[in-house]
């Protein structure tokens, strides 16, 4: 995951030694808040004398189109454009260099990018107070991600607001490409510090799994009494998750179908095909996390297992199933 730093919330140094410190740490992209302001600009050409870093625009006006020759001139990486400030629609430039990215608060429905899908490259999820640093992070946003990726999977996500440690973390497990980062990367001890926190595989736990997991309807689940061989394998194509959970009546995991344990069910049973039982491939006893636990106690179970984990089934005290955690785009998220 990239991190963007957001230069207007480090009030104590001059631009050049601000400048100098995040290139000497490699941050990805500089981050500059335009809150209707064309002076902002003027700081753009004075960064792009000193820093080789791309620069990542975020434009919040009500007239957007007065900025489009600015920027042109100034050909940062990629513009955001905050949605909710628009008095009118608006046609972004097609002819340009630099990425156009939709910005929309906690507040705007995701189905809002389907207006601007065919001129926009990117969504920019702000998850406080847009223009304003040291806001705290919605954690309904987590949910908005996995809203989001399920109806436009190809649309890069960028996350702005209240990224620490931890919610660098999950932002990660989930798949997101850039997190702008301001307060937090400035207030502590040392830039160098902070970067390695937002990288950082072990992060203390405010969060619960509850918090960041697959939904129960966006997962594969079979009905323990009409489950085939058929409906598993079908139920794994689907969803292209590699498993189906398997649950009673009441909503109780009672197993989980892997494309492993079909496999090695098939090899057992090869000699009683078709009529091979699916309920000898079920496997009883899978690993599964509580909703409640915590980052920290779910990196402790990680840690503990010799193979590698792709999947975890969430459950409830009563060990309902509620959801699950996915690890595959923990790894898109490192790219």
């Amino acid at each position: 995951m990239k991190i963007s730093a957001s230069i207007y919330s480090a009030k104590a140094e001059s631009l050049p030694t601000l400048l100098k410190e995040l290139d000497n740490h490699g941050v990805n992209l500089l981050h500059v808040d335009c809150n209707d302001d064309l002076r902002v600009f003027e700081d753009i050409t004075q960064i792009k004398e000193l820093s080789q870093t791309p620069v990542d625009l975020h434009i919040i006006s009500s007239n957007p189109e007065q900025y489009f020759e600015a920027i042109a001139k100034a050909n940062p990486a990629q513009v955001s454009f905050q949605y909710e400030n628009f008095r009118s629609p608006v046609h972004f430039p097609v002819e340009r260099s630099y990425k156009i990215g939709l910005a929309i608060t906690s507040a705007t429905s995701i189905e809002i990018f389907e207006t601007y899908q065919t001129q926009c490259d990117y969504i920019l999820l702000m998850t406080t107070t847009p223009g304003q640093s040291g806001g705290v992070f919605d954690k309904t946003t987590f949910q908005r991600i996995r809203q989001f990726q399920k109806r436009f999977p190809n649309t890069p996500i960028q996350v702005d607001g209240g990224v620490n440690a931890e919610v660098s973390f999950i932002l990660r497990h989930l798949g997101i490409q850039t997190a702008v980062v301001g307060s937090y990367l400035f207030k502590q001890e040392t830039l160098g510090a902070a970067l390695l926190q937002l990288h950082r595989p072990m992060v203390g736990s405010h969060y619960q799994v509850s918090d960041f997991m697959l939904s129960l309807e966006d997962m594969p689940v079979l009905a323990a009494k009409e489950l085939s061989l058929k409906k598993a394998l079908q139920s794994i194509d689907d969803y292209k998750m590699a498993f189906t959970c398997i649950c009673d009546a009441e909503g109780v995991l009672t197993g989980l179908i892997s494309n492993a344990d079909i496999r090695k069910g098939l090899l057992k049973q090869w000699e009683a095909w078709p009529n091979i039982d699916v309920h000898q491939l079920i496997n009883r006893t899978p690993l599964k996390i509580q909703e409640t636990a915590t980052i920290h106690t779910l990196l402790e179970l990680i840690h503990q297992i010799d193979f590698p984990i792709q999947y975890l089934p969430v459950v409830d005290s009563q060990n309902r199933l509620k959801g699950a955690v996915l690890f595959t785009q923990l790894i898109k998220g490192e790219l």
